[in-house]
This record gives C-alpha cells, structure tokens and sequence, in this order.
C-alpha cells in the first residue's frame, strides 16, 4: 500500500487557537489541490497554541471531541474534493479527565458523512516524558502520559510520539512491539547547544530518527515546529524516513514548508526480512521483562 504523506511545519500564534486552527484550514485547501492528494497530513507538537506557555496552557487546552470538531467542521468548509478522506497528525493541549496534558490527536477528517470511510478519533497520546530542565518546564503545568499505544488507522497500525518521548529509546521499541509500521512524531525544538558546527538538538534528531526507522525497520515522520518564542527559535527539520534508515524528504530548519512524500508500507516487510532485529527483539522479551521487573525491585542510589 502507498500512501501520500504531507508534513506541514509552521508556525502558530501564540495562545490563538482559532487563528491557528485557520491556519490549519488554508493548508486543507493547498492539500485539496494536489495530485495525487495526500492521505495523512502530520503537523507539529502544540501547534495550536505555541510551545511555552506555562500557565497559559489552561486558556487554550481543549477536549478532545471538541477538537474533533472543529477540525472536521474547517476540513467540511475548505475542502472542494467531493467523497474525500484525510488523516491528521497533530500536537496540542488537551484537558482529560480534569487534567491538563501536552497531547497529540490522529483523526480521519472526511469531506462528508456519506464518505466510504468514517470521520473519527484514532487515538489521543499523552506526552510520556516531559523535559523539566534547561528552558523546559513542562511538570509545573501538564501532567505527564502513562501509555506507549500503537493503534489502528485505515492504513494499518501506527504510533504517536511527541518529542523527547522520542529521545527515551524504550518508546520507539514499544510502539514497534506493538505492531506500529508508522511513528509520528510531533515536536517543538528549540534550538540549543550551539558550542560546535552545528546546532546540538537537530544533531541530536538527526541520529535519532534514522536509528529509530533502521533498528525497528518501520516509517518515522517527523513534524517540527518552527518560529520563535520569548527568544527561543524551534528548529523545524521535518522529515519522513524510510524503513531502512534513509531521510526520503527533509524541511527547512527555520521556514515554514511543507514537506511532502509517498511512502510504501509494504517496504516495513522486506526491511524486516533483511534485518530480523525486531524478531530478534521479540523472542528475547520474556527475558527482557524479567530483567526490568528486577531492575523495578532493586533499590536506587544516586550517586
């Protein structure tokens, strides 16, 4: 199967969530006149809203449903492409259960309700690991997520990431053990470490990802936000990699773009075949387990 893939990096206002959701609407349009048109469009981590909040996360977090919505009410009014069916990828603050969390949303948009697939919510993940050093502060204001999830889409199973989750590489080798071919991955970057010939967190990403796709043999698609806050420049970057660790289409670090690709599912079978590490991986979990709930009883020092 060959799906069509856009990867929209841009840059939100801040704490403007309709101003930014009609941002989202003017790319619907630019999509509706592609061909062939794209089946997934993955925008970034909090691109609702703006990354650095804090307290103001309460002012633009939404439900999920109600978010739903509104995407799917925009998709109706901007989309002239009768019977059409698109998928979206995006990051943004969601309260859940009378909590606040830094979350990603994949939802099927369609055109109409006569559509042969259905409009709906995929699944919503809530950021595992939130950075709580440097200029991150994200423990004072969200709470953090509990679970790695792949989930099925109407292009197979997939898995849905938000930044440093991804620098945990425990997360990626879950979401493969759970039968994910597909991770997106949504982030706002900021650059930092700018000591040698090249910005130390997209050096960072870019050993990252590709040794995510090659290790696990499946897709990453990587959306980064760009733009600046309070000083603060995110590094955009965005990217999609293919099952053998190559970098099929790369966006501009600090432009707004849109970074566009079709990708072939079933490449995921015939990297794995060449490369058994994932198999290798699966006949060795029960150990594995054994070897972290060891870890989980021991008692720890710092030292």
């Amino acid at each position: 199967m060959v799906i069509e893939i856009v990867v929209g990096q841009i840059k939100p206002r801040k704490a403007d969530v309709q101003a930014n959701l009609e941002r989202i609407g003017e790319i619907f349009e630019q999509l509706d006149s592609m061909d062939p048109r794209p089946d997934v469009l993955v925008l970034p981590e909090t691109v609702l809203s703006g990354y650095f909040l804090e307290g103001g996360v309460r002012e633009v977090a939404l439900g999920r449903e109600e978010l739903f919505r509104r995407l799917l009410d925009i998709y109706r009014q901007r989309t002239r492409t009768p019977r059409s069916a698109l998928d979206i990828a995006l990051g943004f603050y969601e309260l859940h259960d009378g909590k606040y969390y830094n979350a990603g949303l994949y939802a099927t948009l369609t055109s109409a309700d006569n559509v042969s697939v259905a409009a709906g919510i995929c699944h919503v993940h809530h950021k595992f690991f939130l950075p709580t050093y440097g200029v991150f502060d994200e423990k004072r204001f969200v709470a953090r997520g509990r679970t790695i999830d792949a989930f099925n889409t109407r292009f197979g199973k997939a898995a849905l990431l938000i930044c440093e989750d991804v620098w945990h590489s425990i997360t990626a080798t879950i979401a493969a053990l759970e039968g994910a071919k597909i991770v997106y991955v949504i982030s706002a970057s900021p650059g930092r470490e700018f000591s040698g010939s090249q910005v130390g967190n997209l050096m960072r990403w870019k050993l990252l990802l590709p040794g995510i796709a090659d290790e696990h043999n499946l897709f990453v698609v990587y959306s980064g936000l760009v733009g600046f806050e309070g000083g603060k420049g995110f590094t955009g970057s965005s990217c999609v990699v293919n099952p053998w660790g190559h970098v099929l289409a790369e966006g501009d670090v600090t432009e707004e773009c849109l970074v566009r690709t079709p990708v072939n599912l079933e490449d995921v079978a015939i990297a794995r075949a060449g490369s058994p590490l994932l198999a290798d991986l699966e006949a060795t979990l029960s150990d594995l387990v054994l070897e972290l709930e060891a870890i989980v009883r021991k008692p720890h020092t710092m030292e």
